[in-house]
């Protein structure tokens, strides 16, 4: 597609009269596709509100020589105290093209219409339509539709008809108050009237249905009125008793007034023929441009451009200003670059909103430098930025945590004496929070806010800046804070408040809040119950979530969908079947159609029940119900056969998975292995966990399923190889994922590799569970601990008595030769300052006599002594152990007597002790009578049950 400039030389045109659009490029919208509907990148300034107290505009008024001759004074009636005499004496010296310019200048609607009261009450004044059009535009732009009425009604008891002028100003106001049907009635009065609309008229109907999105309707009328009959009856229009609202109200009393003052021919009824028309002004081209172009059809915007030039109307800023926004609407940045360039060219000068226009298109394609060399570009020509430029630069900036250039930005603002618009005031906040910088968004937000307040709508998006960071106080803070003019929360406020609350787990708060609601004025929305049902849902509290579901229902709120899933999914999480499927009934009893998240919650609570038959009955109902079938929900039906050893039919399901787009997720894959695993299939399960292993899909299930199959089936090997496998491949990241690996080294004997992995997950800050002791006391059994000293240690942690974690990590890295982070787990309990137990002495005792540091250990004992605890088996079996190091016989020859003199009991462990330890000391003769007393004295086998332990291990794991 490209956009002919017939202007260049072309034909009806003159060269020498349009010779400066010669050399426009040729395409200035090229061909590609594009969205129908794309949407525009400029978003237009929003005007400040006038002060009342300053009438005098700043531009010179559009007739200069009337405006000249009145007085500076004359505007300032209210402020110099002006009576109604006084004032009456001032506006009887004006011409009627005076008084209109006074009537312009006003910028308060009071002052306008007070001013055009006291018009019609001088003796002369001649009722005038110029003076009513003009306070019609001020009431309709203030939204004064009572005080517009009254006008209304005074302009016909003064006799004066509408005029297209009066039509095209009632028509824009109604537009831009988002009043399009009552805009349009508009149109119908006219036609009653048997007025036809001028172009002026024209254009701003056009316009109003452009803004409105209604393209079709839009086109239909303008080319209605181009070719001479003026087709009312292409507007739709609905008309009906609902419609309460006060201006349609006034406005439909108004056509029957009209309708009955003045009837309208068979003739004109359907529309208003005039004879074919051309459009003249440069305004409506620019309003047909800028409707095809959001309506996506550039071809049509590329003719309407063409048939502009063609028809020797001059393209102005506004122009190109819409063609370039489409440009960047549609992403051809080149394009819209040359038109700046084709702009200067022809001396036609870029405004403001030019380079808004081309800073949001840069924006909107991540290209901050441009945008910035734009924002510099606005000054360097002579222009100011205006607010829209202002909050493109900031959101760029803030987008990018460019923290020091947006403040860099605000001061400059300061300096020029504008204010942060309030639609940037949350963008800043969000920066200032993502950044951490706290004190730096509160002062901000206290120096921007504090006096002037900012809407509901833009104090919430503040507030969900901190509740996405977990800040609830900070939320809060705001929340509860200073309003300026406005102390009401809105709605809004306490959805976002309450989901703050929610992500910080916050509940009693956020309900407590949800019930002070109403105290304050305020009630509840749909939002806010979802958003409350769906927090407790999620924080498992389904009975608190279903009962504000019955008050949502009582407070005349349909719930939707996803409110009632969130119920049955958190039933479901708590396996509280028969209330899932009563929320479940209530969600058909109200016409809520399932979707797949209840369908899988349900199947999946039963799967977990090992309840096939119910699980495939919501299978089938979900099937009947048209929705599609995924890998979640096939994977509970796979968890269900597993759960009753149905193997073949989850076979066949996993092949189904198989041809879905993706396959099998990892957990359908792992319900797989698993299945296999108990079913002892060794084959089928490494096939699939191989599958899983290549694509890179294998978890810690994975590879602890494959752990607990061959440890089962006796592959010992195998199991301390996948270990190895898990430990390199990063997947150690819990306590469970640790657990499974120490009992796969323990049951393979691996003893320095298990206490090895137990140190790295020490020094990871994840602490040690059940499992993981029950491990380390295998650990300690297959390392030859005496079965007194895993009994003490098992019997202190079972009562949970101080210490007794440390001692026990103690004598694993003590017993695999780990003396470096033995004595340091040790010096944790002996430099606490606390009393200590035997058990904890009897591990420090070993630690250091097995790392060699003997006089330690036996000061530790004399230690233990003092503070009146007397050594039990498990201390004189450590002693022994440290006798022997030393070499001194004569420790061990007293321990031996206490055994001959029956003054210990016989214990066959301390036997075995001495034995090891004369050995050491080289007393091999000693050491056989000591084995020779101990046959004699003890009689009971060697018990170790060990083995036996292991299956429990895997068992409590899997």
């Amino acid at each position: 597609m490209s956009l002919h400039c017939c202007c260049c030389g072309g034909r009806d045109l003159s060269p020498r009269r349009f010779g400066y659009l010669r050399n426009l490029p040729c395409s200035l919208l090229p061909s590609f596709a594009s969205s129908r509907h794309p949407s525009t990148l400029f978003l237009p300034p929003l005007c400040s509100l006038p002060n009342p107290n300053l009438t005098v505009s700043s531009r010179a008024p559009a007739n200069s020589n009337a405006a000249a001759a009145i007085p500076p004074s004359a505007p300032r009636f209210r402020e110099d105290g002006l009576d109604d005499e006084a004032l009456d004496a001032f506006l009887a010296d004006l011409s009627p093209k005076e008084q209109t310019v006074l009537l312009k200048r006003q910028r308060d609607w009071r002052r306008a219409l007070h001013l055009l009261r006291r018009m019609r009450s001088l003796a002369h004044y001649l009722p005038n339509p110029f003076h009513y059009n003009v306070v019609l535009r001020t009431l309709g732009l203030a939204r004064r539709w009572d005080e517009l009425r009254l006008c209304w009604l005074e302009m016909a008891k003064d006799g004066i008809l509408p005029t297209n002028t009066t039509y095209a100003t009632l028509i824009d106001a109604y537009g831009k108050a988002g009043l399009v049907k009552e805009a349009l009635l508009w149109l119908k009065h006219m036609r009653a009237r048997g007025v036809s609309p001028d172009e002026v008229c024209m254009n701003t109907v056009v316009r109003i249905l452009k803004d409105s999105g209604r393209f079709d309707e839009g086109e239909r009328f303008f080319r209605g009125w181009c070719n001479g009959k003026v087709e009312f009856d292409v507007l739709e229009i609905e008309i009906d008793g609902s419609d309460s609202i006060s201006p349609n109200s006034f406005l439909l009393t108004e056509l029957f007034k009209s309708g009955s003052r003045a009837p309208v021919s068979k003739k004109i009824a359907p529309g208003v023929e005039d004879g074919p028309r051309r459009p003249r002004l440069a305004a409506t081209f620019n309003t047909l441009i800028d409707l095809y172009g959001k309506a996506g059809r550039l071809q049509d915007a590329s003719d309407a451009f063409a048939e502009m030039l063609r028809s020797g109307i001059a393209p102005d800023t506004i122009t190109f200003n819409t063609i370039i926004n489409i440009c960047g609407s549609n992403g051809l940045l080149s394009e819209a670059e040359s038109l700046l360039a084709k702009m200067r060219e022809r001396r036609i000068e870029p405004d403001t909103k030019t380079f808004n226009i081309l800073m949001s298109m840069y924006a909107s394609a991540g290209n901050v430098e441009t945008v910035l060399k734009y924002y510099n570009r606005v000054r360097e020509v002579g222009l100011c930025p205006d607010i829209v430029s202002h909050r493109i630069i900031l959101q760029v900036l803030c987008e990018r945590s460019s923290v020091g250039e947006v403040e860099d930005v605000i001061a400059e603002m300061t300096k020029a004496g504008a204010r942060v618009d309030e639609q940037s005031i949350p963008v800043v906040m969000k920066m200032y929070i993502n950044q951490g910088m706290l004190n730096e968004a509160n002062m901000f937000l206290e120096k921007h806010c504090a006096s002037t307040g900012i809407s509901s709508k833009n104090y919430a998006a503040i507030i969900d800046a901190y509740a996405e960071k977990g800040l609830w106080k900070e939320a809060e803070d705001v929340f509860y804070g200073t309003r300026g003019t406005r102390n009401k929360n809105d709605v809004v406020e306490y959805n976002v408040l309450i989901k703050a609350y929610g992500k910080a787990k916050q509940y009693d708060k956020a309900l407590s809040l949800f019930e002070d609601m109403r105290n304050f004025g305020t009630w509840p929305d749909g939002c806010t119950f979802n958003s409350l049902i769906q927090m407790l849902s999620g924080g498992d509290f389904p009975d608190r979530a279903r009962e504000l579901l019955g008050r949502m229902r009582d407070a005349g709120f349909r719930p939707r969908c996803e409110t009632f899933s969130a119920v049955i999914a958190s039933y479901s999480r708590k396996s509280m079947i028969s209330e899932a499927l009563e929320v479940y009934q209530e969600m058909k009893a109200l016409g809520v159609e399932p979707n797949e998240v209840v369908y899988g919650s349900l199947i999946d609570v039963f799967a977990e029940a090992g309840k096939v038959e119910e699980a495939l009955h919501y299978f089938n109902l979900m099937e009947e119900s048209g929705l599609p079938t995924n890998c979640i929900v096939l994977t509970s039906l796979v968890k269900a056969y597993s759960k009753v050893g149905c193997w073949r039919e989850a076979q066949e399901l996993y092949a189904k998975m198989k041809t879905l787009d993706g396959g099998p997720d990892t957990m359908a894959s792992n319900c797989m292995i698993n299945l296999y695993a108990d079913l002892g299939m060794v084959a089928e399960a490494k096939l699939i966990f191989n599958d899983l292993r290549k694509n890179g899909e294998a978890d810690g299930i994975s590879y602890a399923t494959m752990m607990y199959l061959y440890k089962n089936m006796g592959m010992l090997e195998e199991a301390s190889g996948v270990a190895q496998e898990v430990q390199k491949s990063g997947l150690l990241t819990d306590c469970a994922s640790y657990n499974n690996v120490i009992a796969a080294y323990a049951v393979n004997g691996r003893l320095k590799d298990s206490a090895e992995l137990l140190q790295q997950m020490i020094s990871r800050k994840i602490l040690p569970d059940a499992s993981t002791f029950k491990s380390i006391f295998t650990l300690l059994k297959k390392g030859g601990f005496a079965m007194e000293v895993v009994s003490q240690l098992e019997s202190c942690y079972n009562e949970g008595k101080r210490f007794a974690r440390q001692a026990i990590i103690t004598s694993l890295f003590s017993m695999v030769g780990l003396h470096a982070y033995a004595l340091e787990s040790c010096d944790l309990f002996l430099s606490a300052g606390m009393p200590l137990d035997s058990f904890a002495y009897n591990s420090a005792i070993y630690a250091y006599g097995a790392s060699g540091m003997v006089d330690k250990a036996l000061n530790l004992y004399m230690r233990m002594q003092d503070e009146g605890l007397k050594p039990d088996i498990v201390t004189y079996i450590y002693l022994a152990i440290c006798y022997g190091k030393a070499r001194m016989v004569e420790g061990l020859r007293r321990i031996y007597g206490l055994l001959k003199y029956e003054e210990l009991e016989p214990n066959e462990s301390l036997y075995k002790a001495l034995i090891d330890a004369y050995k050491i000391a080289g007393k091999h003769d000693l050491a056989e009578l000591v084995e020779q007393e101990m046959r004699f004295s003890v009689h009971r086998p060697n018990d170790d049950d060990s083995e036996t332990e292991d299956l429990e291990i895997y068992d409590s794991y899997i």
